[in-house]
């Protein structure tokens, strides 16, 4: 961190020196030739790189970057005018900051990420180079910004910008190329991210690894605490090439009507593509939605399971929805149309399912609520991999039977009350000292209040479950 530090002075100290070394008329063109120096950045020596530290050539070291029972700090560092650029494209897209509302007063609905800026990485003591880093987010990223909230979502990819330095060819972070840095939005107890995912994964599930970190910024002015965040690992990076046998299928992460897989709502351009973007091949999707409504369903069912099963992992599926209902997750699959990702493995050449974005989980939620055990009230035509599954005899046994191991095991009551109170005492120093401008809590005591409600959250759980089952 104090190597960032002794750099910045040192630059200041050599343009100080030079510019008095030269007469008044000298001194427009000695800063605007160091303008350019600042601005043409390529000519550096990536003294901090080594084998394990930097390269691609290891595996990923997760017992370094996903640590369960700590907190570790990273530190950013952007220049002024790239984070200027980076506050002028969200003011482009999203409207002014803390205007509270944006262009029509609803969500602004833009197919355009964030823009990427090369940023110095610190960690450790360690420095990692031109890193790309952006803002992230939809829905959390749009009120935070416009609520003058400044803690917002990043997401890092250490090679995004290796054509134009050739020094970072290949940067990983420790065997990572792409991490998320969520901000917990919506979440008081700045818990949610971290133990839904612990309990995906604990039960059996693939999906991504999480770790709590504090994370500064300096954009010109020294490192600012931006707050507790949740570190999650990348789907389409590590999730696939450590969890899968071969990461060369289909992943899609589908987003829009077709996201819900209804009759007719096929639209290749919904089903975003993360791998083999260049092949335009979506039969595997397209498979899935035609088998999912063939009339078969209905006249030869025991033929439909058996079509169906050929192309859609049904065991994960009906898995996740047992582990996603009895925790309570309402954005997502049977609420919203976003949030997982489907994965052709090539192992069985089925789309499997991947939980992703947890932040809302624990709760019963927003929009009418998340759904009931039974998924009464939900219309099957609409949401038809719940639906149909659930109708059918034999997938609702499965279903019902992965309820009970999901409350015998990975969300047992003493477990997950246990994990709230280490996870509670760990965080506590860094959630409450957030500050003004980079918090969505109004006081300490919204933390406490927030983590004894997910206590309340876990109990309440168990005996819903224990009603449905009887």
């Amino acid at each position: 961190m104090y190597k960032y530090l002794f750099k910045t002075i040192l630059s200041i100290i050599i343009v100080v020196f030079v510019v008095a070394c030269n007469s008044n008329d000298d001194t427009a063109d000695v800063l605007e030739e160091t303008d350019e120096v600042i601005v043409d950045d390529t000519d550096f020596v990536a003294t901090d790189w080594t084998t394990e530290t930097h390269t691609k050539d290891v595996d990923p070291n997760f017992d370094e970057v996903f640590e369960d029972n700590t907190v570790k700090r990273l530190d950013i560092v952007i220049t002024a005018a790239r984070w200027q650029s980076m506050l002028d494209d969200m003011t482009t897209t999203y409207g002014t900051f803390g205007s509270g509302g944006g262009p029509g007063g609803g969500l602004v609905d833009s197919d355009d990420n964030p823009i990427f800026v090369p940023a110095e990485v610190f960690y450790e003591g360690i420095e990692w180079y031109r890193v790309g880093v952006r803002f992230k987010g939809n829905s959390s990223l749009q009120s935070s910004w416009r609520n003058g909230i400044l803690k917002l979502s990043f997401k890092l990819d250490f090679d995004e910008f290796e054509d134009d330095y050739p020094q970072i060819d290949n940067q990983r972070f420790y065997g990572f190329k792409k991490l998320s840095l969520k901000n917990n939005y919506d979440d008081k107890s700045m818990l949610r991210e971290k133990v839904a995912g612990d309990v995906f994964r604990n039960a059996g599930l693939v999906g991504s690894h999480t770790a709590f970190y504090t994370l500064y910024v300096d954009h010109g002015d020294g490192p600012i605490y931006f707050g507790l965040y949740t570190l999650v690992e990348e789907v389409d990076d590590t999730v696939l090439d450590t969890q899968f046998s071969n990461d060369d299928g289909n992943l899609y992460k589908p987003d829009g009507d077709a996201a819900s897989f209804a009759e007719g709502s096929f639209d290749e351009d919904e089903y975003v593509k993360k791998t083999n973007e260049d092949d335009a091949d979506f039969s595997d999707v397209q498979s899935l939605l035609s088998i999912l409504h063939d009339d078969t369903r209905t006249t030869d069912v025991a033929t439909w399971r058996a079509n169906l099963e050929t192309v859609f992992d049904t065991d994960v599926f009906l898995k996740y929805l047992a582990v996603n209902t009895v925790i309570q997750n309402w954005d997502t699959y049977g609420k919203m149309t976003h949030n997982y990702f489907l994965y052709n493995n090539p192992d069985t050449n089925k789309l499997t399912w991947i939980p992703w974005d947890n932040n809302e989980a624990l709760q019963d939620g927003k929009q009418g609520g998340s759904l009931s055990l039974d998924f009464s009230g939900l219309n099957a035509s609409n949401w038809p991999l719940i639906g149909y599954l659930y109708n059918d005899d034999v997938y609702k046994a499965k279903y019902k039977a992965y309820v009970q191991e999901v409350v015998d095991g990975p969300f047992n009551t003493g477990t997950i009350d246990a994990l709230y109170t280490t996870y509670s005492s760990l965080i506590e120093p860094y959630a409450t000292s957030e500050v003004s401008g980079y918090t969505f809590l109004n006081s300490s005591g919204d933390f406490i209040t927030a983590v004894n409600q997910l206590k309340s959250h876990v109990s309440e759980r168990a005996s819903a479950v224990n009603n449905y089952l009887d």
